[in-house]
């Protein structure tokens, strides 16, 4: 009896481990899971740890709120990147009233990249599990959290920069994905046609690398021309009904072009700067293609010349010289990114060939492989670990009038240190404006520094406490405002209009355009105009110069010893 028992315990115990394994192979519970830890992440009010440049994310923050109040991208605001990712932000914000600003901005795109991603799993799936695996859990671990692939700051906190990077470099990765994995032609065409449409419409450079794989695929067979032209003729009548029903694409176009002539430079020294930051990939994938062209070069057999160059223009090798490039491109365009993830899939089809290979070269390949992809794996995890492992001991930055955007925190030591240098820059406003002058900051990295970034949100702070009081002293009621810095915070946390036709996230050296005629008149309109002081900066000097027209007839009324206010009489 005991034996019988013994026996259907170990049979209940098999059938139980042998259903854990089959469910920790599944797509399917992992999409679950992510979705499940994306929906929490969502939900609760989180305090997240600061990061650099950390007003990047403000940036998204204003553009949902222009988008809320009926403002379109690129019609009515001018914006460094297309119109896409601003209204995934802004419809999560409309549904997730709670949720973390940087989490906002990080899952924006996920709406639009895993369901296209899940298309392609639930395919490979079809033929085998642990491809589709493989193509599905880098996806999820480099999608979720706010982290890149290169640190700014040696201290840990999540990245507030680098969001619509981040959503290109994923949305490339299900391209490569699709164009290597599905075997469908008309799934295919669809696919590419969504991704498109979704590159165009986040950021054109990831477009431009985009077409250059989906040109290489029609160039080398793996895809057909007509389903190339069929995926381009659907995403030209989106774009065109888009148009048609709202003029944004026209003005979208002018953004670009605008943005093109305040972005001139020549190429190389970019491309030698990405090969620089990414070298653990690059030096890599550069000696991984040199062993994969010696192997194709050492098994060419009685093959001519161009039948060679044909078949290694087909070939993985030739998809990774391709791919290396284009990808590489993208990556002179970006401050902040997961760079290069978009490799992977590729990487994957060339084990794939390799690991059932009997060749001296197999070991070399493999080792070359892991070099390829694993160094970037361990940045995201060990640079996550890091935020998540310190946050528990790091104490909450009092910033309570700005909101979300507000819950952060930081390290002892750095919110002893913010209220200090506030209160130094405040003090000693002269010497930084001397800095300023000669064109230098008060340090090297200050953007990326989160004693600046805690700084910056203190006086922000500052400002939104003078601005009520003063209007409480006044009795009246500022109808909006502008502030002559990389991004305004007052408009969202005062409920206020934020003015037409200007900027957001202005940089003065690179999406700062002509002012337009209507946006002075719209200025005109404007209550406020804000000048932050502390401390004084070559930005905000120029950003202040460039609106001066906007700024006669006002009253110059000094705020606070961080903030004058332009007022309209």
């Amino acid at each position: 009896m005991d034996t019988v028992k013994a026996q259907q315990g170990l049979a209940t115990g098999g059938v139980a481990a042998w259903s854990l394994r089959r469910l920790v192979v599944s797509p399917g519970f992992w999409l679950a899971a992510f979705l499940a830890f994306v929906l929490a992440g969502l939900l609760l009010p989180l305090r997240l740890p600061l990061g650099p440049n950390y007003w990047d994310t403000a940036v998204y923050f204003d553009a949902a709120q222009r988008i809320h109040e009926g403002q379109v991208p690129s019609i009515d605001f001018f914006a460094p990147v297309g119109p896409l990712g601003y209204y995934l932000v802004a419809g999560l914000d409309f549904v997730f009233p709670k949720a973390h600003p940087i989490l906002l901005a990080n899952w924006g795109l996920l709406p639009v990249a895993l369901p296209l991603l899940a298309i392609v799993v639930v395919h490979v799936g079809q033929r085998s599990r642990g491809q589709a695996l493989a193509l599905l859990l880098p996806f999820l671990l480099f999608a979720s959290l706010p982290i890149n692939l290169h640190e700014l700051y040696p201290l840990p906190g999540f990245d507030g920069y680098g969001h619509y990077n981040r959503h290109i470099c994923l949305l490339l990765y299900v391209l490569v994905a699709a164009l290597f994995f599905v075997r469908s032609g008309r799934l295919l065409t669809g696919l590419v046609a969504a991704l498109m449409l979704a590159l165009f419409l986040v950021k054109v450079t990831g477009a431009v690398s985009a077409t250059m794989l989906v040109g290489y695929a029609v160039l080398t067979g793996r895809m057909r021309f007509r389903d190339a032209a069929f995926a381009a003729a659907a995403v030209i009548g989106i774009l065109a009904i888009i148009e048609i029903g709202t003029g944004l694409i026209r003005a979208y176009v002018e953004d670009i072009l605008v943005l093109l002539s305040l972005n001139t430079g020549a190429l190389l020294p970019r491309f030698l700067t990405v090969a620089s930051v990414k070298f653990n990939v690059v030096g890599s994938t550069l000696a991984l293609l040199g062993v994969l062209l010696w192997a194709a070069w050492r098994d060419r057999g009685e093959a001519t010349s161009g039948a060679w160059l044909r078949a290694l223009a087909a070939s993985t090798t030739g998809w990774l010289a391709v791919a290396l490039f284009a990808l590489t491109f993208f990556e002179t365009q970006n401050t902040g990114s997961l760079e290069f993830i978009a490799l992977w899939p590729l990487l994957l089809a060339i084990l794939l060939e390799w690991r059932g290979r009997s060749d001296r070269l197999r070991p070399v390949v493999l080792v070359l492989l892991c070099a390829a992809s694993v160094p970037s794996a361990l940045i995201f995890v060990e640079r996550s670990a890091r935020a998540i492992l310190g946050a528990p001991t790091y104490q909450a930055l009092r910033v309570d009038d700005l909101g979300r955007i507000a819950r952060i925190s930081v390290k002892r030591e750095i919110a002893e240190r913010a209220p200090l240098m506030l209160e130094h820059y405040a003090r000693n406003q002269g010497a930084y404006a001397d800095l300023a002058t000669k064109g230098q900051l008060a340090s090297f990295i200050l953007y990326s520094e989160i004693d600046y970034q805690a700084a910056w949100l203190l006086e922000a702070e500052q400002g939104i406490e003078a601005i009520r009081a003063w209007e409480s002293a006044n009795k009246r009621e500022l109808n909006g405002f502008f502030t002559l810095d990389f991004v305004d915070l007052f408009n969202r946390q005062l409920d206020r209009r934020p003015p037409r036709h200007v900027p957001i996230g202005i940089d003065p050296f690179r999406s700062n355009p002509k002012i337009a005629l209507q946006a002075l008149e719209d200025l005109r309109e404007l209550d406020a105009i804000m000048a932050p002081k502390c401390p004084p900066t070559t930005a905000r000097a120029l950003i202040f110069g460039h609106y001066a027209a906007a700024l006669e007839g006002r009253t110059k009324v000094a705020l606070s010893p961080c903030w004058d206010m332009y007022l309209k009489p």
